[in-house]
């Protein structure tokens, strides 16, 4: 869920319209944009928080930051989490994908929560509030985007406990070339002897 928040960047125009069209757009704005990079906070409820950044082009992403690490080729992924000091190499199925790339995590969206443009607080800002159809951990999601740059800025979970984390985007470049190698797994960014576990 977070990865694929953390790569949902897309360009969304400025103007009054149903929530799930501005995802059809977000999702024709990222296949259009080429690379995107850009970095992101997230800010747990116990108050702790991590900072990474991401790259995206079309199906492919990457993930770094000191807690996840992951790359997806478009079929192949490659996850290193610090708990278990270890990579796993699968193929996402379709459902492991709506959690991880944000191509699917946007059909996602409209299949499984109720949206509704809400009042933004605050001037050149754009907010979309989605409610699980069953029931979730998550009790709200929100979804903040600035007017004047298009992007989206922030994601804000509450859930069913009464606890948010929060997710904040910044720094956004559009139009970067970047390789194919950028989205497969790079050991210099993992500590040394990282046991890899393929588990295709």
């Amino acid at each position: 869920m977070t990865i694929a928040l953390l790569a949902l960047l897309a360009c969304l125009p400025a103007v009054a319209q149903r929530p799930s069209v501005m995802l059809d757009k977000c999702v024709a704005a990222l296949n259009a944009a080429g690379g995107v990079t850009a970095s992101y906070t997230f800010t747990a409820a116990s108050g702790g928080t991590s900072s990474g950044t991401i790259a995206m082009q079309g199906r492919r992403f990457r993930v770094l930051s000191p807690e996840i690490k992951c790359w997806y080729d478009g079929s192949t992924q490659w996850a290193w989490s610090p708990v278990t000091g270890e990579v796993n190499v699968t193929t996402p199925t379709a459902q492991e994908l709506q959690m991880t790339n944000p191509m699917v995590a946007a059909q996602s969206f409209k299949q499984n929560f109720t949206m509704k443009q809400a009042k933004a607080r605050t001037a050149n800002t754009y907010v979309i509030k989605l409610t699980p159809k069953k029931k979730d951990n998550i009790k709200v999601l929100w979804l903040y985007f600035d007017t004047t740059t298009s992007m989206l800025r922030t994601a804000r979970f509450e859930m069913q406990d009464g606890t948010v984390n929060k997710v904040q985007i910044k720094n956004y470049k559009t139009g970067q070339q970047l390789p194919t190698s950028v989205f497969t797994l790079d050991k210099s960014q993992l500590p040394a002897g990282t046991t890899i576990v393929d588990l295709r």
